[in-house]
């Protein structure tokens, strides 16, 4: 495939409600989005970093830079590319993994749409939807999060994910008990809040029979995490600290982790993403497709990746969980459940009008 150019798009968009987590509250998602341009037809990209490295190390303005500068010239430089040597293009150039899974979500999406086939197909998806789950940031209060669950519970949402941090993690999860029963799936995300020493703390969320408990332990701590794996009976699922499929095969050797939540900005595209996916798999071990506030561009592309064989229900909302206007077409909850876009490429485009409204520069690099 023949690139005529690539398009930065920068632009900010507001969350109808701020989400608050163990490292920080985001109620503006600035965004960096990709548009590569063939003779016959473009694609769309969106990288999932925030402003702040508060997540990772990447950040939206470092992204931009990057891509600019190094990652866009590289693949530029190709008389031809394709999606399925964008990664080993790029090898040389270290990190930027949010960067790189843009850029290759572009390019993949102008591709798959000049063959007139979609990401859900070219990915081999055996569903054509998916269960729908929602992640709750850290609340004001405890009777503010049930009426909040209650309320995702009413639109039909199938699981139900809280944010935990010390101070904030066994009475929210017992009200939530108490309040909706046994049956709720119900999962916590620390975000790397806690430390080994908390193990026998973490140990009391056992009671409560909840799905998982994601990334409790730092980014790079996968030893730490496999000791507490033997301290709790709470599945362990790990996020920030599986980078690729690599990083996956040594927690799954450990013994770090039962479950693996898949993002694929964080893991360096889909591709990658898909991966981890057949890893994990092989080796019995479950997997969800983890959110980052995408727009419809990201989320159009994780809902098709949600539909391979053994996802559990991840943290794809509706488009108005996040944001009054999508960029997109707006995802809507359908009994509780997500519809796997079936046009070519991601089978989604920004809304013209939509995307005017909240750019605020772009940046054109021919071939």
């Amino acid at each position: 495939m023949k690139l005529e150019g690539i398009e930065i798009v920068r632009a900010s968009v507001s969350l109808r409600d701020p989400i608050r987590t163990s490292f920080g509250s985001l109620d503006q998602r600035d965004l960096v989005l990709l548009r590569a341009v063939t003779a016959e037809a473009e694609g769309w990209g969106e990288c999932v970093a925030f402003k702040t490295p508060l997540y990772s190390s990447e950040y939206a303005d470092a992204a931009a830079t990057v891509l600019e500068r190094f990652l866009i010239p590289q693949v530029l430089a190709r008389p031809d590319i394709s999606a399925e040597t964008v990664a080993e293009v790029l090898h040389p150039i270290r990190g930027h993994r949010m960067a790189k899974a843009a850029l290759e979500a572009a390019i993949l999406d102008a591709q798959l749409r000049e063959w007139g086939v979609s990401f859900a197909r070219y990915l081999g998806v055996t569903r054509d939807r998916v269960p729908a789950g929602v992640s709750i940031g850290i609340r004001k209060s405890i009777a503010d999060l049930i009426d909040v669950v209650g309320g995702f519970l009413d639109e039909g949402y199938r699981r139900i994910k809280i944010k935990i941090a010390p101070g904030w993690d066994l009475e929210p999860v017992r009200a939530l008990r108490e309040r909706f029963g046994a049956d709720l799936p119900l999962q916590v995300d620390a975000n790397a809040a806690y430390t080994l020493a908390d193990a026998a703390h973490l140990a009391q969320l056992d009671e409560f029979g909840l799905q998982l408990m994601e990334q409790p332990l730092g980014e790079e701590q996968l030893r730490q995490h496999a000791e507490l794996a033997r301290l709790v009976s709470t599945p362990i699922a790990l996020d920030e600290s599986v980078v690729s499929a690599e990083c996956a095969a040594d927690a799954i050797a450990m013994r770090a982790c039962r479950i693996v939540n898949i993002k694929p900005g964080r893991v360096g595209g889909y591709l990658e993403g898909r991966r981890i996916h057949d890893l994990c798999r092989a080796n019995g071990l479950a997997v969800w497709c983890g959110g980052m506030a995408e727009t419809g561009i990201g989320r159009a592309a994780n809902v098709a990746l949600a539909a391979l064989p053994g996802f559990m229900p991840g943290d794809n909302s509706a488009s108005g969980r996040y944001f009054e206007q999508d960029l997109t077409e707006p995802f809507t909850l359908d009994d509780g459940h997500l519809t796997v876009p079936s046009g070519p490429g991601i089978g989604v485009t920004p809304l013209p009008d939509v995307l005017k409204s909240i750019t605020s520069s772009t940046t054109w690099l021919p071939a």
